[in-house]
């Protein structure tokens, strides 16, 4: 079992998995472009690095959570990225959401240096990494994941191994054809109760417990009626997941009109302004359309 973790990418997300891994007993050194967000973590009792490559230097895991495919290409492949510091037999855990094919593109060239790749992107959002409550889909070589599972445990409640290399990645896009598709259904179904003059809170509590619950009306309904579009999980980074979806469909081939819809009204969104606003922001859209709001106690 790994001792010493390193963490790329100190965000929403990474940072308090930092926390997670040191409550858990793990050495744990951390690397940012944001110097605050590394010394906050200093205090908790983890090692500051100046680079990548200096993590992947004092890590037998090394952990990457950061925003885009590009962005996981840099700190891994790029100038002083991880891959010059890794270790023969070491790790990379990629817990970022990026294209399959750039995955395993990476995965590649660190096979060409001796080391292992994981992809294991996570659901949850900011909620599930503060709580260690996330789920993690993983793809990979099998007994490299028996032998990170306890990194895994330390972050999330469910783990579950995917496959080969990029399965993980595939798995969290088809994460995000269900959440983007049920939110927007969400959005919709409101701004109709609206319109008809239902009673908002009831109709949640009346929907809710039948068929037509799920995670996004019971987590992001009351906070839709409530008028709260404070971020758990942004809707430029909702934007980013759906176009990698869109990019892998056209991969294969593979009409996916639903998902197309969805990303057209968040682009509307973003062409507001609103791209650094929570994903439940879509009701707006629909509101817009619909020339209502779907709010309690309106004046």
């Amino acid at each position: 079992m790994a001792q010493t973790v390193g963490v790329i990418g100190l965000g929403i997300m990474g940072s308090p998995m930092a926390k997670n891994l040191l409550k858990a007993g793990f050495q744990v050194t951390v690397f940012n472009r944001s110097r605050p967000k590394m010394e906050a973590l200093v205090k908790e009792g983890a090692r500051a690095a100046g680079s990548p490559k200096e993590v992947a230097q004092g890590s037998e895991v090394i952990i990457t959570m950061v925003t885009d495919s590009p962005d996981v290409e840099q700190v891994v492949l790029g100038p002083g990225g991880a891959i010059e510091g890794v270790a023969r037999d070491g790790v990379v855990i990629d817990m970022s959401s990026i294209s399959p094919r750039v995955t395993r593109e990476i995965a590649a060239r660190l096979a060409e240096r001796g080391a292992h790749m994981l992809d294991a992107p996570v659901s949850g959002g900011q909620g599930g990494a503060i709580n260690a409550t996330l789920s993690i889909m993983v793809g990979g070589d099998k007994a490299i994941y028996e032998r990170c599972l306890p990194v895994f445990q330390a972050l999330g409640k469910t783990v579950t191994y995917m496959g080969g290399q990029g399965m993980g990645q595939v798995t969290k896009l088809i994460n995000q054809i269900l959440v983007a598709n049920t939110l927007n259904g969400v959005a919709e179904a409101l701004v109709f109760a609206a319109k008809a003059g239902a009673d908002l809170e009831a109709t949640l509590q009346a929907v809710g417990g039948g068929a037509a619950g799920s995670w996004q009306l019971a987590n992001l309904g009351p906070r839709i009626i409530k008028g709260d579009f404070a971020p758990g999980f942004m809707v430029r980074l909702q934007q980013k997941d759906l176009r990698l979806i869109l990019e892998a469909a056209r991969e294969m081939a593979l009409p996916l009109p639903a998902t197309g819809l969805v990303h057209q009204l968040y682009a509307a969104l973003e062409a507001e302004g609103r791209g650094g606003e929570g994903t439940q922001a879509l009701v707006r859209v629909h509101e817009k359309l619909a020339g209502v709001e779907a709010r309690v106690n309106k004046r």
